[in-house]
């Protein structure tokens, strides 16, 4: 199983250079944020507040989801644009930092990586907790600003200026939380995509899988 771990803060390219990794290799790719924003989407579509872990735990259980490329399906839902949406941005880092949900999905990710032969997967914990032995892990990172202007691109419906608060505000939580933070994994390659090409940072990773 050859799996390719990809970490980092929100903004710092993640989703692009994983992608574009991925088809480079040959391999699927996961974006295992977006199973954490499918879970928040789900308990808010129960009424569940994100602060109830226990329901958002059993909804975590539960769910029926499938994550690729393409779309996300959420209880058969085609959630693809709602899970990117404000609400559920406001939700999921308290959703991200139910130690049930974690487990849960860490679960999943771990057997969908045994059912697709591995592939690239991205995430926050992805090479410190559920792939430390992944044989390639990433740390991305970017300049604050560069990183608040690619997520206010994805989310145009919010000024920068909210855009650029509630990145700060997910790090913190992210860093901070007491199960599997944000942090560089043992052995990660640090990345600094600010005004790199997207195709250059490819490249290199690649070139360290065959060195």
């Amino acid at each position: 199983m050859r799996v390719i771990a990809i970490d980092g803060p929100a903004g710092s390219g993640k989703s692009t250079v994983a992608r574009a990794l991925a088809r480079r290799l040959g391999l699927d790719y996961l974006d295992t944020g977006a199973m954490y924003r499918s879970v928040a989407f789900a308990a808010l579509r129960r009424n569940i507040d994100p602060e109830e872990t226990e329901m958002v735990a059993k909804v975590a259980e539960g769910l029926e989801l499938d994550v690729n490329e393409e779309r996300i399906l959420v209880d058969g839902v085609d959630a693809t644009i709602e899970i990117r949406g404000p609400e559920v941005t406001r939700a999921v880092s308290t959703v991200a930092a139910n130690p049930a949900v974690r487990a849960e999905l860490r679960r999943r990710q771990v057997e969908w990586a045994r059912a697709h032969g591995g592939g690239v997967i991205e995430g926050r914990d992805i090479g410190s907790v559920v792939f430390p032995d992944a044989e390639l892990k990433v740390y991305l990172t970017a300049d604050p600003d560069v990183r608040a202007q690619r997520r206010h691109k994805e989310v145009s419906d919010l000024r920068y200026e909210e855009v650029a608060a509630s990145i700060a505000e997910r790090d913190a939580r992210d860093q901070g939380r007491e199960h599997a933070p944000l942090v560089e994994a043992q052995g990660a390659v640090v990345v600094d995509t600010t005004g790199r090409d997207v195709d250059q940072i490819v490249e290199d990773l690649v070139g360290r899988l065959q060195s």
